[in-house]
């Protein structure tokens, strides 16, 4: 491991790399540094906006994919950003390549990650430090439904454009406190139907919330994959779980749902996410539509 620096801020990489071409956008203000996806987040300010700058190709300590591999996600993923545009997705706003790197550049969203793992750490070591999971998990049953509706359009927009969400979920949220908004980010991964996994159980995505046709040499990934991530972010948002339930998907390479007494909604609402999240995928709905619709309709009044 090697320290870089970018103005004042410190981190490291595989080596040492030259960052002051970021200049021209202003003065780093944030980094990332601790990404599987082999890419350095920046976030930059100049006197009028901030941005938030993604890097390919600089091997980060904890990648995953080899640079080259990196490179040629972030580049595919440039047409993702402008196909799947909508009001809660973070606006691609340049891409380019520069010498053996490749990065896009982003209009800052405020808000937090909602799974921050590169700051576990902190949280560990001071327990007075709440996460923003932690801070998301204790709002009023209003606020998280909204994010809920803006997860079900999204998504129903990537699907409407022939798209499926791979590794999408609480890391791909950020979520501001203050204004009561959602940004989704991270998108790299969705790709055009059909889909096959390929990869078997390496398959991309967390164990906490994988459907089982995404352990599955072989198997499809499709619509119906993404109706079971969204019913499993939901439970997590609305179920109570502690840290033995988590580590046993892990262990399990499974999802397992809460029961309904540790779920904070009403009976109606539990069923239909009970449903989304069915380990055979026939028993599921067939469409995020289709599931929208059921939620409507269970959080319609009394939840």
């Amino acid at each position: 491991m090697v320290i870089n620096k970018i103005d004042e801020i410190e981190f490291q990489l595989n080596r040492k790399i030259d960052f002051s071409w970021l200049n021209k956008y202003g003065n780093a203000f944030s980094v990332i540094d601790q990404t599987g996806s082999g890419c350095l987040c920046v976030g930059i300010q100049d006197k009028v906006d901030k941005y938030f700058c993604k890097i390919a190709g600089v091997g980060t300590v904890n990648a995953e994919v080899a640079p080259l591999e990196a490179v040629n996600i972030l580049k595919k993923s440039v047409q993702l950003y402008q196909n799947l545009k909508s009001p809660n997705l973070i606006e691609m706003v340049d891409a380019y390549q520069y010498n053996e790197f490749f990065i896009a550049v982003f209009k800052w969203s405020e808000g937090e990650c909602l799974f921050d793992h590169w700051n576990f750490e902190k949280y560990k070591n001071n327990s007075s430090l709440k996460s923003p999971a932690e801070r998301f998990k204790k709002l009023d049953a209003k606020r998280k439904l909204k994010v809920v509706d803006e997860i079900f359009t999204f998504m129903i927009n990537v699907s409407k454009h022939n798209y499926v969400a791979v590794d999408f979920y609480d890391g791909s949220i950020l979520y501001d406190f203050k204004n009561d908004e959602t940004t989704f980010c991270d998108i790299d991964f969705f790709r055009k139907s059909p889909v096959i996994n390929n990869m078997g159980s390496d398959w991309y995505g967390t164990k906490r919330l994988k459907s089982p046709e995404e352990y599955i040499f072989g198997d499809i990934i499709n619509e119906v994959t993404n109706v079971f991530t969204i019913g499993a972010l939901i439970f997590d948002f609305f179920g109570d779980f502690d840290s033995e339930d988590i580590l046993k998907r892990y262990n399990d390479c499974c999802f397992y749902p809460s029961t309904l007494e540790k779920w904070s909604l009403n009976e109606k609402s539990y069923n239909v996410v009970i449903k989304a999240t069915k380990q055979k995928r026939e028993n599921r709905y067939r469409t995020i539509r289709e599931f929208y619709a059921a939620w409507s309709d269970a959080c319609n009044g009394d939840i």
